[in-house]
């Protein structure tokens, strides 16, 4: 899982004399969330600087909005959080730092290479600008693990601040009981060697993705009964209210560069706080406050697929994964490793809305069974513009399904998909062995598309005869032996998962775009 570290925010002087505890200068590192309240949701009360009364509001409000998570999640408050009043021009110099940072940079262009080559990014897009552009608009405050402080804004007024604390303070007291630090990066990120790290990394590959999840969706629990208090409501009392919040997620109308964010950044970066919050609320609805909060605190789903399918986690279902033979004797000589990981449900609706619509992919998503991706680069890749080129990839990912239908369906729209990828595509019907297999020539190399029974086959710049036995080692692997299970990783497994983790490159910077939220809440609190 890919990530990027954040530090060096600054405190203005005449704001830091208002909490005599707080340092002027601190640094910190990554936030595993900041909030979204985009500037232009409400000019009137957005200014360049919040006034000394007003910073003086907000780190009063802090204690306040701290006890009300408190009591609504029943998560003990342990003792104070530090606050910080933070300019945008330090937001904006840090940011920029740490995105420029090698290690961070290095990971970030993996990630981009990868979903290009899927086709979920465009081969002329810039991630790392688009991504600081879109933080730059959303950042709304956030909360520090690291150094046990709130991060609050000198540019935003405190009414907007507000519902955002009460969200940032559950991730304080979610801090309090597990120590997030330890619970939300229970994995690193490293590139595999062989078969045993590419299985260990398959089956924790969702790990920091659920975690974040029930992190996000627990802070959206108590943002909406904060904002329901007036009303003596909470989203309990009010079933309708989670699905109002989900919608207004979908909306990006406040967010012009949102608007503008290919579907994967959207929906990868909506995932945690929307899917999140469907989640929290369904286990809300079957357990207590406390069993909802600290007891999934205590024992977190281990996968996307809980998340979105919640009853599978009340249930103890355990969640198979797909297994990777050991194909490096066939690429080693001619490839080095650059990823491998699991191709979730999530990751196939993306792909399928991407390439055939909404309506397909409602259709296609829920019959997913299972998904798994390996990408290697040549060798012969020696420059930097080589090795930042897709054509340097070769690509396999087999899926499988939970009827041959389902199969077909999806084969047809991967497929249907290629010529868009690839400059020139010429199909090779003379080197197809079946109906059910599809061969082309690309100016990145052979592509292969087969159905097997419920599964689907593709490889992406590996030459016919060396995709073939990829296929097969791959289709024999998962009849062969015993189905694995997503589990916890022991502490030193990798772990990178492509569209979700590619997101984490962000280290939980997050969108759930408060003011539109906010008027979501009110407006149920109204009727």
């Amino acid at each position: 899982m890919v990530g990027l570290a954040f530090a060096g925010c600054v405190v203005p002087a005449h704001q830091a004399s208002a909490q005599q505890t707080t340092p002027q200068t601190t640094k910190i590192a990554p936030p595993p969330t900041v909030e979204a309240v985009p500037d232009d949701t409400a000019p009137a009360k957005t200014q360049d600087h919040i006034t000394k009364e007003q910073a003086q509001e907000l780190f009063r409000s802090v204690d306040e909005i701290m006890r009300f998570a408190s009591d609504d999640s029943k998560l003990p408050l342990l003792h104070p959080v530090k606050r910080v009043i933070i300019s945008r021009e330090a937001f904006n110099k840090s940011l920029n730092k740490k995105m420029n940072d090698d290690k961070s940079a290095q990971r970030l262009e993996r990630s981009e290479i990868v979903l290009k080559k899927f086709g979920l990014l465009d081969h002329d897009f810039h991630l790392q600008p688009f991504l600081l552009s879109l933080l730059t608009e959303q950042v709304g405050g956030y909360y520090e693990p690291k150094n046990k402080t709130v991060y609050m804004l000198d540019w935003l007024a405190p009414d907007l601040q507000k519902p955002v604390l009460a969200h940032e303070l559950t991730h304080a007291l979610q801090d309090q009981h597990v120590d997030l630090e330890k619970w939300s990066e229970v994995t690193h990120y490293d590139i595999s060697k062989n078969a045993v790290e590419d299985n260990a990394h398959i089956q924790t590959d969702e790990t920091d993705t659920a975690r974040e999840a029930v992190l996000e969706g627990q802070a959206m629990v108590v943002f909406a009964d904060y904002g329901l208090q007036d009303a003596h409501k909470t989203l309990l009392s009010d079933p309708d209210l989670a699905q109002k919040m989900e919608d207004a997620m979908n909306d990006n109308g406040d967010s012009p560069v949102m608007a503008r964010a290919p579907l994967v950044l959207q929906q990868s970066l909506i995932f945690p706080y929307r899917e999140g919050l469907g989640f929290e609320t369904a286990v809300l609805s079957s357990l207590s406050m406390k069993d909802a909060f600290a007891g999934v605190l205590d024992r977190p789903p281990s996968s996307s697929f809980e998340i979105m399918h919640p009853d599978a986690y009340l249930a103890h279902l355990p969640v198979p994964v797909l297994r990777m033979p050991d194909i490096h004797p066939l690429l080693d000589k001619d490839y080095v490793p650059y990823d491998v990981g699991v191709m979730g449900e999530l990751d196939v609706r993306m792909l399928t809305e991407l390439f055939a619509g909404q309506e397909q992919a409602a259709a296609i998503a829920p019959a997913w069974n299972g998904g798994i991706y390996y990408a290697a680069q040549r060798r012969s890749a020696k420059t930097a513009e080589e090795k930042a080129s897709t054509a340097s990839l070769g690509l396999v990912y087999y899926s499988r399904w939970k009827n041959e239908d389902s199969a077909r369906s999806f084969a047809r729209v991967y497929a249907g998909e290629l010529p868009r990828k690839y400059k020139s595509l010429v199909r090779r019907e003379a080197d197809e062995k079946s109906p059910d297999e599809q061969v082309y020539t690309t100016p990145e190399g052979d592509v292969l598309v087969q159905i097997v029974d419920n599964g689907v086959f593709v490889a992406e710049g590996f030459d016919l005869a060396l995709a073939r036995q990829l296929s097969d080692a791959i289709i024999a692997t998962q009849a062969s032996g015993p189905v694995q299970q997503a589990r916890m990783p022991d502490g030193d497994a990798p772990n990178a998962e492509l569209t979700l983790g590619f997101a984490q490159n962000l280290e939980r910077f997050g969108i759930p775009r408060a003011a539109v939220l906010n008027a979501a809440v009110h407006t149920a609190a109204a009727h």
